[in-house]
């Protein structure tokens, strides 16, 4: 037998016999002496199943796992285009027009951001939204969708009612 042939296991108590086992290295040290002894390493990757990432905050394993079982093709979220028409319609009111940039600048955000939200491609993020909506003065969000965001408070009659005789 050649050196090619062999197989060297790691590990305190490897097996010989009918089934070899391979052994599993847990720490970085291990790993280290595998590699200086010259021994072959594989590495798989375990990926998370089913709702194995359900503590995360962002509950994407669940999300993946709807997306392996499903023969569909699961189009993402996006803001829509009434929330585009809102926002070009909110920034045309300003005199003189307020750019892209202008209100990228003021909502900390970037030109090709604003031109997303506008094209109605962008994923909805709820802390851009409210930034737009202060710096324009338009409701992006619910059912009054390019609404003004601040109603005028309607004047109130200046007549006094006549008096009783």
């Amino acid at each position: 037998m050649s050196d090619w042939d062999t197989v060297t296991k790691i590990g305190s108590k490897a097996r010989g016999g009918a089934s070899e086992r391979e052994t599993v290295l847990r720490g970085n040290s291990a790993l280290n002496a595998a590699k200086r002894s010259g021994a072959s390493i594989v590495t798989d990757k375990k990926y998370a199943v089913g709702n194995a990432a359900k503590g995360s905050a962002s509950g994407i394993g669940q999300f993946h796992t709807k997306v392996d079982r499903s023969t569909d093709i699961i189009k993402p979220k996006t803001v829509g285009k009434e929330v585009g028409k809102a926002i070009i319609k909110g920034r045309e009111s300003f005199q003189p027009t307020k750019t892209q940039a202008q209100l990228a600048k003021e909502c900390n955000m970037t030109q090709q951001q604003v031109a997303q939200y506008e094209a109605g491609t962008a994923a909805p993020n709820q802390d851009h939204l409210g930034k737009m909506e202060r710096a324009l003065g338009i409701k992006l969000r619910g059912s009054e969708i390019g609404e003004p965001k601040f109603k005028k408070p309607e004047a109130k009659s200046t007549t006094k009612p006549a008096a009783k005789k």
